[in-house]
């Protein structure tokens, strides 16, 4: 494909994008503004983006994206709780803190699980059910999404390497299927997910710092 056919696709994309869309990319990414700051609000708006994506998802035979959006939803609302909780001193009792070893290994295994599953399920129904499915491109970038919203919850650092894996594999995967201003989104994301990596990074120090102090 050469930069006019890319420019040709680029244009004619731009003008499918619907009023749906550009709301769910807004919602988006104040989502991701709101994770990098460690707010709670990260969760109630991201579930406006993911709700309106299970349904842009699904009414394009899109079913990997749908899977991962309605993921994204339920594992949303299972970290809205996890950051509400508070000890009886009323401080989070979720912090962020880098995972350790064990704790990787567990990362790559429950990618790979979902990646199987996922290739597995879209290699079956590419035929009759998703005729816009890439199998290995779309179970690559819905794996590392479960890994990174799972990891998100949880308060890990790890999260945000996971995002960026996530972001730049969908970036070409929507342009390809005429998505082409959701592309353009996943570019914003992924030059938010380095700034928020850095972020999380400062606060963990931060936060291992305070734990030690707190310790004599």
């Amino acid at each position: 494909m050469d930069l006019s056919e890319i420019y040709r696709q680029f244009v004619v994309g731009m003008h499918q994008t619907t009023l749906l869309e550009y709301l769910a990319v807004f919602f988006g990414i104040a989502s991701v503004w709101y994770s990098r700051k460690e707010n709670i609000l990260v969760y109630p708006v991201g579930l406006v983006n993911t709700i309106i994506y299970v349904y842009i998802s699904i009414k394009g035979s899109l079913l990997g994206e749908a899977s991962v959006n309605f993921y994204y939803t339920v594992m949303s609302i299972y970290g809205w709780i996890l950051w509400a909780r508070k000890n009886p001193a009323h401080e989070h009792v979720v912090l962020i803190t880098w995972s350790r070893g064990k704790e990787w290994l567990q990362h790559l295994l429950f990618f790979a699980g979902f990646y199987v599953a996922i290739y597995v399920a879209l290699v079956y129904l590419k035929k009759d059910f998703a005729n816009g499915a890439i199998p290995w491109a779309d179970a690559f970038a819905s794996s590392t999404a479960f890994t990174g919203m799972w990891l998100m919850a949880k308060k890990k650092v790890e999260s945000w390497y996971w995002w960026i894996a996530t972001n730049l594999a969908s970036i070409p995967l929507y342009f390809v299927k005429h998505y082409v201003f959701t592309s353009l989104y996943y570019i914003v994301l992924l030059v938010m997910a380095f700034w928020g990596l850095k972020e999380w990074i400062r606060r963990a120090r931060l936060e291992k710092v305070n734990t030690v102090a707190s310790y004599p």
